[in-house]
């Protein structure tokens, strides 16, 4: 066994695995590189939507016959059970490979045993190589699938000093349309956008993913979160271009948030996007239902008008969720800080 050719192509897995990212829901985006006895690259793939072919056998067809004697590297244990599409275990088995590299362990119960089924075909597996990248590529599913609810993003832009609009409530444009490109590659990434029913009141926003040639393809579900009955039926939010769920609560009261975020988990969702207003996020962070952060930074200053973040149930210094960032990065003259939220 050569390291650096394990981790070189299991580098390779993990690229491919980031381009599923919002395709494959309710499934995980996995990817798959298959290395001839040789040492050459025999075969790529990543799974297809939903219903379509695992990375695996995406990655078998490209290689046909070369694929004896092969070594697969696999971004997750492949998969033993029969949904939609058959075991991967049985396809790998079948095409005559030697030995198949896992980064992680597949954590749901219903598809896991592929290693020991693998094994027990002869073939050598080993776990573990490129596993914290792998898991980075695919943690909004690892998450999602080890605790029933999506993984949640909170996004929002702000001034340097915390304004997420004017005193006159004006907030058209704060960051720059850099940022706002950057913004639409993470909408292209999750399954769903939520916005609660003040932001749709304010703004209109469409919530729809949208690239340099105009709208993309594949859109994610849009969740208006509102007590009532408020979304006027001319929103932007309700113009048919993509799914939309409005989410509503029993006599106009509160939305259980945790409540609808299972709700959207068993319709499929595994990650999605917070754009809602500070109201709505403060309610999110309260209720410990973030996941990640992802703030976008003007350099502007305001002085007054609404703060990006309220009513998060925090009263003192003691009490501050506490962050860690994993990446800063300029977006045009706008700085984007990610980070995750530290005991989520």
């Amino acid at each position: 066994m050569d390291a650096d050719a394990d981790a070189g192509h299991m580098r390779r897995a993990v690229a491919l695995s980031l381009r599923g990212l919002g395709e494959t829901s309710p499934n995980p985006n996995v990817g798959c590189v298959l290395v001839g006895p040789g040492g050459d690259v025999v075969g790529e793939g990543r799974t297809a939507p939903a219903g379509g072919p695992h990375a695996e056998v995406n990655a078998l067809a490209a290689a046909g016959d070369r694929a004896r004697g092969a070594t697969a590297y696999v971004t997750l244990e492949p998969c033993d059970h029969t949904g939609r599409t058959g075991p991967c275990t049985r396809a790998l088995i079948a095409a005559g490979v030697d030995r198949v590299v896992v980064a992680v362990s597949d954590p749901d119960p219903v598809a896991a045993g592929g290693a020991e089924t693998l094994r027990a075909a002869g073939i050598t597996v080993d776990v573990g190589e490129g596993r914290a990248a792998a898991r980075d590529a695919m943690i909004g599913w690892l998450t999602a699938v080890g605790r029933g609810t999506p993984y949640v993003i909170w996004k929002f832009a702000a001034t340097l000093d915390g304004r997420s609009a004017a005193a006159d409530g004006t907030s058209k444009w704060i960051t720059s349309p850099e940022a706002r490109a950057d913004v639409h590659r993470i909408r292209g990434g999750v399954d769903a956008i939520i916005a609660g029913i003040g932001t749709v009141l304010a703004d209109d926003p469409q919530l729809t993913v949208r690239t340099d040639g105009g709208p993309a393809a594949r859109q994610p579900l849009r969740v208006v979160v509102e007590g009532g009955s408020r979304t006027p039926p001319a929103a932007k939010v309700l113009d048919g271009s993509a799914p939309t769920w409005v989410a509503t609560a029993p006599g106009g009261g509160r939305v259980d948030l945790q409540d609808m975020l299972r709700q959207l988990y068993e319709r499929g969702v595994r990650t999605a996007l917070l754009e809602g207003g500070p109201t709505l996020a403060g309610a999110f962070l309260a209720g410990g239902l973030v996941d990640r952060v992802v703030a976008y930074l003007a350099p502007k200053l305001l002085g007054a008008g609404p703060a990006a973040l309220a009513g998060a149930g925090i009263s003192t210094i003691s009490q501050a969720l506490t962050l860690d960032v994993v990446d800063v990065a300029m977006i045009g003259p706008d700085v984007r800080l990610t980070a995750t939220v530290r005991g989520a």
